[in-house]
């Protein structure tokens, strides 16, 4: 039956994508991080877990240790885990020199590098690092290195071979937490053995909306005889919904659950930070793949965190997926990797990097790059950019998690573009500390103290406030909250209605209700149509 007939991917059809076992987000794909991932993160916390199986089995039961360092997989498969910590100790061996070279770099420059000339310490440099490094003073004096980071592309630090996808259906929106738990083979799941960058894995995701041949893309994928019987299960010949073009007047949007918007016109699809979800029995309601465009014609990122970047996504939407507009990093920081590169690696071929209050012409309007503020703990990262969509005659202004830590700036931005019809902003506002995602890279730990008042954090009730009083939107919409259950494995977030986030985002939502502005907080699925019509305030030219 499947010889001869046209077939689809089922849309429940789940595919992640693993590095070395480990769930893939931005910081495994640059070379440079996915070192200091591995060696500081992975293969502590697999250790951990060999020496402690019990620990990690009552840590991931406590919702209070809900986003720790524990593996949340069973007892009984503490060998598998050590075989995988084996196996990475010796696959991955030059990432383990990598970063063990970053922090002996850093402790040259501290104690030789003393404000005078830095050239006579480049023959100094660990070996793993030469030639891939430029060292410098900051103007106060203070020695660095930046990376050349096209150049570790090109070098062994990014092993493609760690690479691939592991493909099973969904029958929950529970998985294991990324950062904390590697992926284990098990009887439900095929294994796809290849780079991220194949092409091969756009003829098998063409497939969600388009025909195609079973047995060439079986061939293609080189699926053995064993896994056969499981990935024809993957196919059926039941055509889905016809993905169309917004027709309508004005713009469409579309919330497709935490930063996710789609904004349509009849000339152009712009998607924000693309989280997809799968669809299942008795799943709370959502959009999915049958709900998208035939094409999507640019998308863009707001900043390189793993719940705005998501891989998964990314590498499903590529055939369809025209432009990329990522943010300007600062080139070559550690803490800062290049998101264009990122996303080069992963396959894509137009990439456009826009940096702050830089324009791009888009059909019926334009998409401008706006300052971020905050939410990466003060760590100085330039890849990191709101967007302003101005289509239609309404305008967009994608605000993610920025905040108005300092509020003269976003009246700086509002003199810049005017105002804006329609603000969507996060309010995370507690947020993860400094070293929850970025302690990997530390050359040394923070403090306690420290450490737990830099934070990942989006605005709060005050810094949201001072966003709707300068722009001056019609509506107003609380999103990137992290509250949709296919959200768990990224966000291992859990809020109650005492929960701080939630009860500054109430605030918001009141106080804007009572001055006449339309105010929600987002959740799963909603839909919004503008009509054209004039501007609040035209762009400053």
């Amino acid at each position: 039956m499947l010889n001869g007939e046209p077939m689809y991917l089922k849309g429940d059809v789940v595919a992640e994508p693993l590095f070395a076992g480990w769930y893939v987000w931005p910081h495994l794909i640059s070379p440079a991080t996915c070192a200091m991932n591995v060696a500081g993160r992975h293969l502590k916390i697999m250790d951990s877990f060999i020496q402690a199986p019990q620990v990690h089995a009552a840590a991931v039961k406590n919702p209070k240790m809900m986003g720790g360092p524990f593996i949340d997989q069973p007892v009984t498969r503490v060998e598998e885990i050590k075989r995988l910590r084996d196996e990475t100790a010796i696959r991955q061996a030059p990432l383990m020199q990598f970063a063990s070279a970053t922090r002996q770099l850093t402790a040259l420059l501290q104690k030789e590098a003393s404000g005078f000339s830095l050239n006579a310490l480049y023959d100094k440099i660990p070996e793993p690092l030469r030639g891939y490094v430029e060292l410098g003073y900051d103007l106060q004096n203070r020695p660095s290195y930046r990376f050349y980071e096209p150049l570790l592309y090109r070098s062994p630090y990014y092993d493609r071979g760690a690479q691939s996808l592991a493909l099973h259906q969904a029958d929950t929106d529970d998985r294991p937490f990324v950062l904390s738990t590697p992926r284990l083979p098990d009887s439900g799941t095929v294994p796809l053995d290849l780079p991220f960058a194949s092409p091969v894995l756009d003829k098998l995701f063409r497939m969600r909306s388009e025909p195609g041949s079973y047995p060439e893309v079986r061939e293609a994928l080189q699926i053995p005889d064993a896994q056969e019987s499981l990935f024809r299960s993957f196919f059926t010949p039941a055509e889905p919904a016809h993905r169309e073009r917004y027709q309508g007047d004005g713009i469409r949007v579309r919330y497709l659950g935490h930063a996710c918007l789609l904004v349509e016109s009849r000339h152009v699809s712009i998607m924000s930070d693309p989280i997809v979800s799968y669809p299942h029995a008795g799943a709370v309601p959502r959009f999915t793949w049958d709900d998208l465009p035939p094409v999507i014609d640019y998308v863009v990122i707001t900043h390189n965190h793993q719940d705005h970047v998501l891989v998964e996504t990314l590498l499903q939407l590529r055939p369809f997926i025209r432009n990329v507009v990522v943010p300007r990093c600062g080139g070559g920081e550690l803490q800062d990797p290049s998101l264009k590169l990122v996303l080069q690696a992963l396959g894509f071929a137009s990439v456009i990097e826009l940096d702050e209050l830089e324009s791009i012409e888009v059909p019926g309007g334009r998409l401008t790059g706006v300052p971020f503020m905050g939410e990466h703990a003060d760590l100085n990262i330039r890849a990191k950019l709101c967007h302003y969509a101005s289509l239609e005659g309404r305008s967009v202004l994608f605000a993610a998690d920025s905040s108005a830590v300092d509020p003269m700036v976003y009246k700086r931005v509002q003199e810049a573009i005017g105002n804006v019809d329609v603000l969507f902003l996060g309010m995370e506002c507690d947020g993860a500390p400094l070293s929850w995602l970025y302690g990997p890279l530390l050359p040394e730990p923070v403090a306690r103290d420290k450490d737990r008042s830099r934070r990942l954090a989006g605005s709060n009730y005050e810094q949201a406030l001072q966003m709707v009083e300068r722009f001056s939107p019609q509506e107003v919409y609380v999103y990137a909250m992290g509250q949709e259950p296919w959200l768990n494995h990224i966000m291992s977030l859990k809020y109650t209605e005492q929960s701080n986030p939630i009860v500054e985002s109430n605030r918001l939502v009141k106080e804007c209700e009572t001055r006449g502005i339309r105010a929600e907080r987002l959740f799963g699925m909603k839909e919004m149509i503008y009509g054209g019509g004039k501007l609040c305030q035209s762009m400053a030219s």
